[in-house]
């Protein structure tokens, strides 16, 4: 799809795939697909809007961030997020959702929680800053807010800024790897939530979810009395919730027991690295004494070789006197040996022969192969090309040309003949219309909009452009891949009636949706 310049330039904007992999139980994993986003580099003292949209796990969720670089380390981020869901619904382990900032260079900023607010959906707004000047900004659901790494289940990324102002604003590639941790994919870790988690506080769950992963590092073993004082302070937030004291004091004794629970998984992680070098270290000085019994053994080894090396000494003056006799039994044989390579060679000439014969029949029979697939790879696209035509026939009035099939839909997709604005009913046809062009992804779709002669052409070109992009926008909604579509305002070029009559000035107001197959892409771009 196609779109003119305005007040920026995009410098360097390059795709980059976020691995994401969501860290629940597989019931409510996040399929491991490739995504896209964009880190951007947020220029001094000037107020960028970014957009978010939700990613394939909820993909009706939006948001929005302003974002403004007061200095060299800080970026204040106000972030606006509606209508996201429980974060325990998308999985037992998780209980809250985390903002990211993501440089270019892979390091993950926690820039904090997104907090519940209401009975049923999450309307927050999120207030930080961040030392990093060049970012992507992702959302993630995480079992407690203290995370130090995102998990792989991202539920919202940013967009390139659609409204910078004057301001230049720079995007980069930036990659990064969610958390890794086998506990998120384990099928035995117990679900977060009881029977009644929607009247549990989320910064409790939070905190026994801290101290599982606490325990599932390792905890017990290597900092016990960290996990104790984290689990005592459970402890005394679920006493405090069960006696019904105030929120804020549950919360403030649940998020201690994060604090301590995320210190006690940390803690662990460092003892059991340090332990395990202590291992190797173990296992290098055996290693070492090994070797050194080795050494002795061979030095008994060396004393036993010597006494075999003058056995072998004596042999081999005995095998001197053989080797004389040896000789002439060679010379006999050296005859019959001339004589069999002859022998060799006139078979190694036909066996040479038979060679290239094999090769010719096996590349003639691979050149048969070859002509016949490509004649079933013909048929088949006949048929589909044959079948593709009859579904868009639903659609409109379909014919045949040498840019590929062309679809002419009715005008009632607008509200009105002057305007870029597709009518209530536009669903119905656009929708099943989406659905078959995505079915098809060999194909690419140019989407040309014109309209009669009458009024100013610079306007008339100017509104074809916009109901050419409206449509692309709404098919890229509905899942056609949007670099497979170009978008086209003609005005009132091309008409295919007299401008004179009411009707012809009807059918002149048209748009046409060419469908180019793949060998036929190259020469309907050049048109």
């Amino acid at each position: 799809m196609k779109h003119s310049s305005s007040h920026f330039n995009f410098i360097a904007l390059l795709s980059v795939t976020l691995i994401l992999l969501a860290g629940a139980p597989l019931a409510h994993a996040q399929s491991d697909i490739p995504r896209e986003t964009v880190a951007i580099t947020y220029p001094l003292d000037q107020a960028v809007t970014v957009r978010f949209r939700g990613t394939t796990r909820l993909p009706r969720l939006s948001g929005e961030a302003k974002v403004k670089r007061t200095g060299r380390r800080n970026t204040h981020v106000e972030l606006s997020v509606h209508n996201l869901p429980r974060a325990n619904e998308l999985g037992g382990v998780y209980t809250t959702y985390v903002l990211w900032a993501i440089s270019p260079e892979g390091h993950a900023d926690n820039l904090g929680e997104i907090k519940r607010s209401g009975s049923q959906f999450i309307d927050s707004k999120l207030d930080v800053t961040t030392p990093l000047q060049t970012f992507a900004l992702i959302v993630t659901a995480e079992p407690h807010f203290m995370v130090r790494g995102p998990s792989r289940l991202v539920v919202l990324e940013n967009l390139p800024p659609s409204r910078p102002g004057n301001a230049d604003v720079a995007t980069v590639s930036v990659r990064y790897i969610g958390n890794t941790s086998d506990y998120f994919n384990n099928p035995r870790v117990p679900d977060v939530a009881d029977a009644d988690y929607l009247r549990t506080p989320v910064s409790l769950l939070g905190a026994r979810q801290a101290i599982n992963l606490a325990r599932y590092a390792g905890a017990d073993r290597d900092a016990p009395d960290e996990l104790k004082q984290a689990s005592d302070q459970l402890a005394a937030a679920e006493n405090a919730w069960r006696l019904k004291q105030q929120d804020e004091e549950v919360d403030a004794l649940a998020r201690q027991a994060i604090s301590l629970g995320e210190r006690a998984e940390e803690v662990a992680e460092e003892r059991k690295a340090a332990r395990l070098r202590r291992e190797e270290i173990a296992r290098r000085d055996r290693a070492i004494q090994e070797a050194e019994r080795s050494a002795d053994s061979a030095s008994q080894e060396v004393v036993q070789l010597k006494d075999a090396l003058e056995r072998e000494t004596h042999a081999r003056e005995l095998s001197e006197r053989d080797l004389a006799n040896a000789n002439q039994t060679v010379r006999d044989l050296r005859s019959e040996l001339a004589q069999l390579r002859e022998e060799l060679q006139n078979v190694r000439a036909e066996s040479e022969d038979a060679k290239v014969k094999l090769a010719r029949i096996e590349g003639e029979r691979a050149a048969e192969q070859a002509r016949i697939a490509a004649e079933q790879k013909a048929a088949q696209q006949r048929e589909a090309a044959n079948a593709l035509r009859q579904n868009l026939a639903r659609f409109g009035t379909v014919r045949e040309t040498n840019r590929g099939l062309v679809v002419v839909l009715p005008e009632s997709l607008w509200v009105s003949a002057r305007v870029a604005e597709l009518s209530s009913k536009a669903a119905a046809t656009l929708e099943p219309l989406a659905a078959l062009l995505a079915n098809n992804p060999d194909y690419q779709v140019i989407i040309e909009a014109y309209t009669d002669s009458r009024g100013d052409e610079a306007a008339l070109r100017k509104l074809t452009q916009e109901r050419a992009d409206a449509l692309a926008g709404r098919l890229v909604t509905a899942g056609v891949d949007n670099a497979r579509i170009q978008s086209s305002g003609l005005g009132p070029d091309n008409p295919i009636a007299p401008n004179s009559t009411p009707a012809g000035r009807l059918r002149n107001r048209r748009t046409e949706i060419i469908i180019v197959p793949p060998n036929q892409t190259s020469a309907a771009s050049s048109q």
